[in-house]
């Protein structure tokens, strides 16, 4: 598997290699140990997915507090997606700074999101498929997010804001400034 860190830090981009013929491709997609090993020594709980119909969707940005504090590892199956990930660790060179990478099943990289960054994505094509492992199992109490189009982060979405559908409950998520701090990253691990 190849590995690329990203400019922020704790953020890493996979691709798995392929194996094809005429038939199409074979492709090992995760391996525990692997991935232990070079990327981050964590234990998967459940696998997520979602489908989102028509293009401009936008899910996020979301992630959750400790003491379950998710780090995800998310891919796409069908369509296309712009991932976006903002770095909420307080105390960090790089905190309130976004990185976004396209993933799609053409490509077949995934990213590697550790606890202590806000993810979400948008569609960039309709019926996207995204597939994420998460480390901690969803908890609603523990559940939080910062608004996709907060003008402080400033994510360059590749459509106009206007043209994009998002949930009721993303419409109202505060700002990244109204966030109070959940992670440290002195540290480098979830505040109690």
């Amino acid at each position: 598997m190849r590995t690329e860190t990203a400019a922020i830090e704790g953020i890493v981009a996979i691709t798995p290699p392929r194996f094809g013929d005429h038939r199409g491709y074979f492709s090992e997609v995760f391996k525990d140990a692997w991935f232990r090993e070079n990327v981050a020594d964590v234990m998967f709980i459940q696998d997520n997915e979602s489908l989102s119909a028509q293009a401009g969707t936008v899910r996020g940005l979301h992630f959750q507090i400790p003491p379950f504090a998710q780090g995800k590892l998310v891919r796409c199956l069908a369509g296309r997606i712009m991932d976006v990930v903002v770095d909420i660790r307080e105390g960090s060179p790089s905190f309130g700074k976004w990185l976004s990478q396209e993933l799609s099943p053409e490509t077949g990289k995934q990213l590697w999101i550790p606890a202590g960054f806000a993810h979400g994505f948008v569609t960039i094509e309709p019926n996207s498929v995204i597939s994420y492992k998460v480390t901690a199992p969803y908890s609603p109490q523990h559940d939080r997010g910062i608004a996709w189009n907060d003008p402080m982060i400033g994510i360059r979405w590749p459509f106009d804001e206007r043209e994009m559908v998002s949930s009721d409950k993303d419409k109202t998520l505060p700002r990244l400034a109204d966030l109070p701090s959940h992670f440290s990253y002195s540290a480098q691990q979830p505040k109690d």
